[in-house]
């Protein structure tokens, strides 16, 4: 199985990191780095989503330019793919990770799975689709922000699961970068591992990129939200305008 080139022959540990990267930036990238670092990822794969469930007026940019963003932004990252699982459905019908998790399992059996997530996404799992099976699916990986505790987590994990902290917690293999290690475990006693990053404060959202844009330049936004070259990109293309 091929994702930008490289070719998955074994057994390997992969972190799914879905989104709309509309556009992808700086803090995007910063989260996949520190999972990567903490959990010593193989490949953590970036999936732009074609349809979200959840958000009623999809995307901005076009998924083509997305996916082309994404490319950019990870160019730089040897340990970083492009997924196209979740690329847009023939039939317009919306993506569900649970469903995209489990297309990625059979893909590769012999892999440890992560879904890796930001806290913006993770307070809203408990609506997704499925949401108490995708745990049992892939273990989770929460970027998480200074000063999240216990109760807060425990709030927005899917009906049907409860939370502990693990027994047999695993270390940070990047001792710079802290990981919190937690069991989760549903009504048939089965358990799932779920990390959390919580010294990850990054504040950086695509949602508040684009008015950016549109009312300045991209260029400016480079060095402090966005990959210079993604900002090209933008420019370029005449996106968000």
């Amino acid at each position: 199985m091929e994702f930008m080139g490289q070719t998955l022959s074994r057994a390997q540990r992969v972190a799914f990191f879905g989104g709309s990267f509309d556009p992808p930036h700086l803090g995007h990238l910063a989260v996949a780095r520190a999972a990567r670092a903490a959990l010593s990822l193989d490949l953590v794969l970036f999936a732009p989503v074609g349809a979200q469930p959840l958000k009623l007026y999809g995307s901005t940019a076009p998924f083509k330019d997305r996916v082309a963003m994404t490319e950019i932004a990870i160019a730089d990252e040897p340990a970083f793919g492009i997924s196209l699982l979740d690329a847009p459905s023939p039939a317009g019908e919306p993506n569900f990770t649970v469903q995209t998790l489990r297309r990625l399992q059979a893909d590769m059996p012999d892999s440890s799975l992560f879904c890796l997530m930001g806290a913006d996404s993770f307070v809203s799992l408990r609506r997704w689709y499925g949401a108490a099976e995708i745990p049992f699916a892939a273990s989770l990986v929460v970027a998480s922000r200074p000063g999240r505790h216990l109760a807060d987590l425990r709030a927005s994990i899917p009906a049907g699961l409860t939370l502990e902290l693990a027994q047999a917690p695993l270390p940070s293999a990047d001792p710079d970068i802290q990981l919190v290690s937690y069991t989760l475990r549903n009504a048939q006693g089965q358990t799932a591992s779920m990390y959390v990053l919580p010294g990850l404060d990054v504040e950086i959202s695509a949602t508040a990129i684009r008015p950016q844009i549109k009312t300045g330049s991209p260029a400016d936004l480079a060095t402090q939200l966005i990959p210079t070259a993604v900002a090209h990109y933008v420019r370029e293309h005449g996106l968000y305008c």
